[in-house]
């Protein structure tokens, strides 16, 4: 299908436009023409995904149908209650709960099929609250062959080369554990990647990128291919600029493009799925404080800038969560391939691993380095309000962590030694000293209070406990720690030379306020009662998670719940699953 010509037949008889063309907004659109609408999707950028198509591609479904036995409805239901300290609606919860399962099953028959894996399925983020789970929750999307989509394929955006072998070859979740901490057959499986990569000849030909779809491409692969089949119409490089209204409801929307704007008519209502406003500096120093810098996110550069959420605004939407994120710490990353180029790259999973601590610039830790990231993100914010030496702070490890474990894009030092490294990077990118000392005087941190910090978690690591902040003393810490070191696989001693630093900042992967929605994911005005004809979902609109992460999955999870939720409710449908 050609996405940037508007075929005239599109411009008429339109029943729901969707704005946005990641998995909320894709799936939306899919929905709805299942359920016998006319459907238009629209993109802001010259590439669809969005930020979906660079993430994990994972996604959080309490009770799915291949999740442990233990689990049920109303575990679930009890642990967002703990986690969202009562912020949340109790219907949207409900909602949530109840219809969450069946968003697998829908997406299997669209043709995007997930599965939780027995032995690396994430645990719940809050391992302590009421109905935490140590796995089975987060499901896992299965590669696709990129072959299918066409033409199409090179309108996708494209992952970060930082979650690829060697920038360029794909790998799924669990291949990536795999090779990460060498566990038994990851030889075999680094052979079989690289064959598949480099044995279609046809394929290299045309491009470097890898044809096999993984994570967050291979969902947005899926659903591509699925709205081509469907022939629904999927129009790149246009950005919402006004949402209008007849007779107190919507009624279409304005647009504009190539300079220019167009009008489109909607019979039934406008989904809005076009993500946060994280990229907009104005709207981050307004909600968010001025603390953060629209170049800490991860999120794709210039996209998520707040359209929806401001035309939203102007028919007076009320909002909810603004001073929210998905908060993930950053490390600014200069490109090797791209020069003069820095992009921050979240750390994820790192901070669990041994001979390695987090300090503030005064030299003190201030957390448990191997919580979640959005945990470890508020941790910073915190501490910033108690000392104002955060933001950033400093990640602080040894030899024995550079040598054998990765940190951002950079792959650990036995496959690309300090001696391969660009000379601008030490003492720049990473900082780099004999002792101790050397390091502190290198980043402004107090020396003997460093080396205090250090001694004292030294003799944490030995013991296997942290009596300070509890590292490595839950199951969700234990997960993302090195099961070959011993006593606590997240506490190792920093006592090889030499030593090293990089700055944390605070990044995110998304905004997660917007406009407030009922448990049918309509807009809601300032009066309470909904915006008739207007619906949110995704990081557009107020998180039903709201100030907390539940688990790895929790974003795409909920909006490609509550797109269908949406898409079932202008169709005036109950379930998702059968149309």
């Amino acid at each position: 299908m050609n996405t940037d010509t508007i075929p005239k037949e599109i411009t008429t008889d339109i029943d729901v436009i969707v704005v946005g063309s990641g998995a909320g907004g894709m799936l939306a659109a899919i929905r709805a023409h299942d359920l016998g609408l006319k459907v238009l999707l629209i993109e802001k950028s010259d590439r669809y995904g969005g930020t979906s198509a660079v993430s994990g591609g994972a996604i959080w479904i309490p009770n799915n149908s291949e999740s442990p036995n233990e689990d049920s409805t109303q575990k679930a239901l009890d642990y967002l209650r703990s986690v969202t300290e009562g912020l949340v609606l109790d219907a949207k919860l409900s909602r949530y709960v109840e219809t969450a399962p069946q968003v697998p099953v829908y997406l299997k028959e669209v043709g995007v099929r997930y599965y939780t894996h027995p032995t690396e399925s994430y645990p719940d983020y809050y391992p302590f609250a009421p109905g935490a789970l140590s796995s089975g929750r987060t499901m896992f999307v299965k590669p696709i062959d990129g072959a299918i989509l066409g033409d199409e394929f090179f309108r996708m955006r494209e992952t970060h080369p930082e979650y690829q072998l060697f920038g360029k070859i794909a790998l799924d979740v669990t291949e990536g554990t795999q090779l990460l901490v060498q566990a038994k057959g990851w030889q075999w499986t680094l052979l079989r990647v690289l064959f598949g990569y480099w044995s279609k000849i046809g394929w290299r030909r045309r491009t470097y990128r890898d044809r096999r779809l993984t994570n967050g491409m291979a969902l947005i692969g899926g659903l591509r291919k699925a709205l081509a089949d469907r022939d629904i119409s999927l129009q790149l490089k246009m950005r919402l600029k006004r949402i209008l209204m007849e007779n107190e409801r919507v009624s279409g929307i304005v647009v504009e493009r190539d300079g220019r704007e167009l009008r489109f008519s909607v019979a039934c209502g406008v989904i809005l799925a076009s993500g946060g406003f994280e990229q907009d500096q104005v709207l981050r120093d307004r909600y968010l404080g001025n603390a953060t810098r629209t170049q800490w996110s991860a999120t794709p550069r210039g996209n998520n800038t707040g359209d929806a959420l401001q035309a939203a605004l102007a028919l007076g939407a009320d909002t909810e969560f603004m001073n929210e994120a998905w908060w993930a710490p950053s490390i600014p990353m200069p490109s090797i391939d791209a020069p003069n180029t820095v992009r921050n790259i979240p750390l994820f999973f790192e901070r669990g691993y041994p001979h390695s601590l987090a300090v503030n610039r005064l030299g003190k830790r201030f957390t448990n380095e191997a919580c979640s990231y959005h945990q470890f993100g508020q941790a910073m914010l915190r501490d910033n309000v108690a000392t104002g030496a955060n933001l950033p702070c400093w990640f602080i490890f040894d030899a024995s962590f550079r040598e054998k474990y990765p940190l951002g894009g950079l792959s650990p030092g036995t496959i690309v030694p300090d001696s391969k490294l660009p000379l601008n990077w030490i003492d720049n990118l990473f900082y780099c000293a004999d002792t101790l000392a050397g390091l502190a005087e290198k980043i402004a941190v107090p020396p003997q209070v460093l080396g205090d910090t250090v001694e004292r978690f030294n003799a944490f690591a030995r013991l296997g406990v942290d009596a300070e902040f509890k590292r490595g003393g839950n199951f969700h810490n234990l997960f993302y720690g090195d099961p070959r070191h011993k006593p606590n696989r997240t506490l190792g001693e920093l006592i090889k030379a030499p030593f090293y630093a990089v700055q944390l900042d605070l990044g995110d992967i998304g905004t997660k306020g917007g406009p407030k929605t009922d448990e049918d994911a309509r807009v809601l005005g300032k009066n309470g009662c909904p915006i008739e004809g207007l619906y949110a979902v995704g990081n557009v609109a107020g998180s039903v998670m709201g100030g907390a992460y539940p688990g790895a999955g929790a974003t795409l999870g909920a909006a490609l719940t509550f797109a269908c939720i949406a898409a079932a409710h202008i169709a005036g449908k109950e379930k998702i699953t059968t149309a």
